[in-house]
């Protein structure tokens, strides 16, 4: 597990926040069709907190992206870097989540976050940031479609509808079990929203959420778990 600090020079103001995403949104690659689902490697990162004790613990998974089989991990834990702000939940992730990326052993290939790309008020989530950052192919694959809207996909594996900010398509709803609610997939960096779409219905064979994710969720928790039982004081009794 990696200790990370906060990096020297860290927004600190929603107004710095923001006007880094200013100035790295103009980076972001969208022209690269990306990686191939089902080959070579894939990672997923997901981050756990506990704001009470100022704790954030990330974690990197790296899966063979044909048979998802874990070929490697690796974990972070620091501080948390930045308040609570819609729209800036990056800046409260981004250095644990570069702290365990650069522990893995191996190089992670695709990285699938648990977040948004383009799907963002900005159109730089987490997913655009990390990938501008390290330069990686980067998709965001989340849970809810934050402030856009969409029709429901259709019933069956697979089936997708545009995410739209008024007419323009941000990411898709996807259907990766027959009938269960859809997860919502963004461009991140150097990936197009097909090959996203296409890695995240390989990465869902069984469950509704990627195999990338549900391996660095359990990661994390378990991580930050740690932490907070070595911060723990070790309490002392004495018998009278």
């Amino acid at each position: 597990m990696t200790t990370v600090e906060i990096p020297a020079g860290w927004p600190a103001t929603e107004e710095q926040a923001r006007a880094v995403q200013d100035e790295l949104r103009a980076r972001v690659v969208l022209d690269d069709s990306g990686p191939a689902p089902g080959t070579g490697r894939i990672t997923g990162v997901d981050v756990a907190y506990d704001d009470e004790r100022d704790l954030v613990a990330a974690a990197a998974v790296v899966l063979d992206a044909a048979s998802l089989d874990v070929v490697a991990e690796a974990t972070a834990v620091g501080r948390i870097s930045f308040p609570y702000v819609p729209g800036l939940l990056a800046f409260r992730e981004i250095p644990t989540v570069l702290a365990a990326l650069a522990a893995l052993p191996h190089p992670p290939g695709l990285v699938v976050c648990d977040g948004y790309g383009l799907a963002h008020p900005r159109r730089f989530g987490l997913a655009s940031h990390l990938g501008v950052l390290t330069g990686l192919p980067v998709i965001g694959v989340a849970k809810n479609p934050f402030v856009f809207t969409c029709d429901p996909p259709g019933d069956r594996r697979g089936a997708s509808s545009p995410l739209l900010a008024g007419t323009e398509e941000v990411g898709r709803a996807l259907r990766t079990r027959d009938g269960v609610k859809p997860v919502y997939v963004s461009v991140g960096h150097r990936v197009a929203l097909d090959t996203a779409c296409a890695h995240t219905l390989a990465l869902t064979p069984s469950y509704r959420l990627p195999e990338t994710t549900r391996r660095a969720d359990a990661l994390c928790r378990a991580a930050l778990q740690e932490a907070v039982t070595r911060q723990e004081p070790t309490s002392e009794y004495s018998e009278s």
